[in-house]
């Protein structure tokens, strides 16, 4: 019973905080009349991943690697397979040609990056680094090339669609300074306990049932941390903006794996034999394929597309679980 009230509690605190974290931030940036685009592509972006990283440094803190890697990769194929696959299923989604000219790439260069940088079987502290400076130079690039009015608009629809899905977790309006600042310390504060419960619960639960840590990261954990996703592609669909959908999967994978990856290397030792994630990594790389080839123009994501992604996750999930 404990167990399941850290994970229950632990992962509604992740969304909480997450959400009272994006949103009052968000609005305190705006206040303090910090340009839209670089809330959008920083703030917004960093902010939406902030639960994986709180739960990849936690683990990593502990020494549940297996925990840490496997949210991230976990996480990962939960945005290809489910959150974008719903948001299709609610409305089809509409590529942008400049995003899938311009993210595709660093998705599929971070992607490779886990594989070639577990080749060791650990991920080092001068490696952290580097995914974390490619995290930093990734952002700049970002501003630099957002002086086009679609990106400009695509940074006040994310904002608008965040601050959207904090109203839906409760956060109060943020308005002015120091109400915002307020709601985002709030959040954080949630952020780093919902972090601490949600791991304790998860390590419980891999020692309870005789699973490891690393079928509870891919599993319990992933689906867990990318509840404010979830969340916010569901209302920006339901709104009509299913599109924001894509660019914020996009968007997370690459920073899950620059920034929660690189964050939880800087935090503890990340170690785990490359031959024990081969079945992982293997459909995280499939499910990249599968977003490449359905962002492959200036198109829209079908319903029908939408549910085979969505089938294929569930196909994933329980092929996982029945595993073991």
């Amino acid at each position: 019973m404990m167990t399941f009230v850290l994970l229950v509690g632990g992962g509604l605190l992740l969304y909480w905080g997450a959400e009272w974290f994006v949103g009052g931030a968000s609005s305190l940036a705006l206040s303090l009349r910090i340009p839209q685009i670089l809330v959008g592509l920083t703030v917004v972006a960093y902010g939406t991943s902030a639960p994986e990283m709180i739960v990849g440094i936690q683990a990593a803190r502990a020494g549940h690697a297996d925990v840490a890697l496997g949210n991230i990769i976990g996480s990962n194929i939960v945005n290809f397979g489910l959150i974008l696959g719903i948001a299709a299923l609610i409305a089809p989604a509409v590529v942008d040609g400049a995003l899938r000219r311009r993210e595709l790439p660093v998705l599929v260069a971070s992607t490779l990056a886990v594989p070639l940088f577990l080749i060791d079987g650990a991920i080092s502290i001068f490696e952290s680094c580097a995914l974390l400076l490619a995290a930093v130079v990734y952002t700049g690039l970002m501003i630099v090339a957002a002086r086009r009015a679609s990106t400009l608009q695509q940074a006040a629809d994310d904002t608008a669609a965040i601050a959207e899905a904090a109203d839906v977790a409760g956060a109060p309006h943020a308005g002015g300074v120091l109400k915002s600042g307020i709601t985002a310390l709030v959040g954080l504060a949630v952020l780093l306990v919902g972090g601490t419960l949600f791991v304790e619960g998860a390590v419980d639960m891999a020692i309870a049932l005789g699973m490891s840590e690393k079928l509870v990261g891919l599993t319990v954990v992933a689906i867990g941390t990318s509840l404010p996703e979830l969340v916010s592609s569901v209302v920006a669909a339901r709104k009509g903006h299913s599109d924001l959908a894509v660019g914020n999967v996009l968007g997370s994978n690459i920073f899950n794996v620059l920034v929660c990856l690189g964050a939880a290397g800087l935090a503890g030792p990340i170690r785990a034999e490359l031959s024990t994630l081969t079945v992982e990594l293997s459909v995280l790389a499939g499910f990249t394929l599968l977003a490449v080839f359905l962002m492959r123009g200036t198109r829209k994501i079908t319903r029908v597309e939408g549910a085979i992604a969505v089938a294929c996750y569930v196909a994933f999930l329980a092929w996982t679980i029945v595993r073991g």
